[in-house]
């Protein structure tokens, strides 16, 4: 099984960005599907972003589209998640999850997960 470590989180402004690493070891990485979740204070946790196993296709929510930009290098065995434009409803803990059979979208689905990395987005 894969073992993920998230980093990268912080604080930021309103506007401002932040990139976001998933580190990947135990297992070849190029053979996961990997995603985005986040789970903010008293919510759900829920899908961000989502990349194919060589990274040709990748998948966003709306509410992220055009500000965030999921990418991964498998020779480096890291997923990113590139964010700009940032706003306060970012805010967050950000975990990557892997699947070795699609593209995780769903929480409940089974796959390795990170322990989440914090982002807060306040002025």
């Amino acid at each position: 099984q894969v073992q993920l470590e998230e980093s990268g989180g912080g604080l930021v402004l309103p506007g401002g960005s932040l990139r976001l690493s998933c580190q990947a070891s135990g297992r070849t990485f190029s053979s996961y599907a990997m995603g985005w979740f986040r789970q903010a204070p008293g919510k759900e946790r829920e899908f961000v972003a989502g990349i194919t196993w060589s990274g040709s296709s990748t998948f966003y929510i709306d509410s992220v589209k055009g500000r965030f930009t999921i990418s991964r290098d498998n020779a480096k065995n890291t997923l990113y998640l590139q964010m700009n434009r940032l706003k306060p409803e970012d805010t967050a803990v950000y975990y990557c999850k892997a699947d070795p059979r699609r593209v995780p979208t769903l929480p409940g689905e089974p796959g390795s997960w990170g322990q989440g990395t914090q982002v807060t987005v306040s002025s």
